[in-house]
């Protein structure tokens, strides 16, 4: 596809995301379950349940995807496309552990996440070498860019922003924590929105970069051409 379609379809998923968000909100008030109450005694409420937060669920397991679809089309690309893939996968648990720990048991959400980080680093750490190797041919680029921009924005913008205190200091005794989760959860889809993106831009860089680069063979592969080229060379001794 065209970049410069790549790009206007980007715009124009991301006004149509937020435009249904607003619209749903502004024309019936509360339909977005920014902040739902499971009993009376809780004081706090949940966000978990709102359109807003299943959609970012939605798109982390599509970054997740087609970073998997990237590491076996492309063997070169693994070690980055398997920690990005990780961090996903990994980030996907942490969207999720609302649910897990009300319908399997408190704190079970750590299990997976933990699981996840361990497998992520000791792999990226055997791999380091060719995780330098694949970066080099990578960077600098535009699909890398929006990746490092959508993690900025989600794990500092938005933490900084839907810090507690700050909306409490700022409205004073109006404080109100639906605004507070709403705009946080808000800026944190935006933040996933420009991962998917980068993720769909590092996926069609990968394909070019494999035309340009000589794949590293398959797992496997090299033993197999080894045997065959002792093989011959044994034929034409005899």
């Amino acid at each position: 596809m065209n970049p410069v379609l790549r790009y206007a379809t980007y715009t124009f998923i991301a006004v149509l995301l937020t435009g249904l968000f607003v619209l749903a909100e502004t024309n019936e008030p509360g339909s977005m379950r920014l902040l739902v109450y499971r009993s009376t005694g809780d004081l706090l409420g949940t966000s978990e349940y709102s359109p807003v937060e299943l959609s970012q669920i939605v798109l982390l397991v599509i970054c997740a995807l087609i970073y998997a679809g990237v590491a076996y089309a492309y063997p070169a690309q693994r070690p980055i496309a398997f920690l990005f893939g990780g961090v996903a996968l990994a980030g996907t648990v942490r969207e999720m552990d609302y649910f897990l720990d009300r319908f399997v048991t408190d704190n079970f959400w750590q299990v997976p996440f933990v699981l996840i980080a361990a497998l992520v680093i000791v792999y990226s750490w055997r791999n380091r070498r060719r995780f330098r190797v694949a970066w080099s041919r990578m960077w600098p680029s535009p699909g890398l860019t929006l990746i490092f921009a959508g993690a900025l924005i989600e794990f500092v913008f938005a933490q900084f922003i839907g810090h507690g205190p700050l909306w409490q200091a700022i409205s004073g005794d109006g404080y109100q924590r639906i605004i507070k989760v709403t705009v946080e959860e808000l800026i944190e889809s935006f933040g996933y929105l420009l991962w998917l993106f980068g993720t769909i831009e590092y996926a069609v860089q990968s394909r070019a970069v494999d035309k340009v680069w000589k794949p590293e063979p398959r797992p496997g592969e090299s033993r197999r051409r080894s045997r065959r080229r002792a093989r011959r060379a044994a034929k034409k001794r005899y």
